[in-house]
């Protein structure tokens, strides 16, 4: 029991990797830019909600059922490298970087599955 209550510990206390990663489909070329503060849970997200036919991005899932899963890729684009300065907040260079790789990428509607913003 002590075993796995420091595991837990030890979980919570590891930093999480931020960054920006995609959802790419190997088949058309199109992909869903995502930025988050822990990068391996948002595409580990985005591939549950896909499998569960529950992703709210509709032309993605629309190509997820009739490619199938072999047909996409999960990948970390690029990572955010927390600045040591206290309270240091990574969300708008968070979206800066997400915004650079949706420029890159040209991941917006229609040649990829990101939503222009308003």
């Amino acid at each position: 029991m002590t075993d796995r209550k420091a595991r837990i510990r030890e979980y919570k206390l590891t930093p999480r990797t931020m960054g920006v990663g995609a959802v790419r489909c190997t088949t058309t070329g199109k992909v869903l830019v995502v930025a988050s503060r822990d990068l391996r849970a948002i595409l580990n997200r985005q591939q549950a909600q896909l499998r569960l036919n529950a992703h709210p991005n509709r032309a993605l899932q629309t190509d997820w059922d009739l490619l199938g899963p072999d047909a996409f890729e999960f990948v970390a684009l690029d990572t955010l490298t927390p600045k040591d300065s206290p309270g240091y907040d990574p969300a708008e260079d968070l979206r800066a970087l997400e915004d650079l790789w949706l420029e890159k990428l040209n991941a917006y509607e229609p040649h990829g599955y990101n939503r222009p913003k308003q």
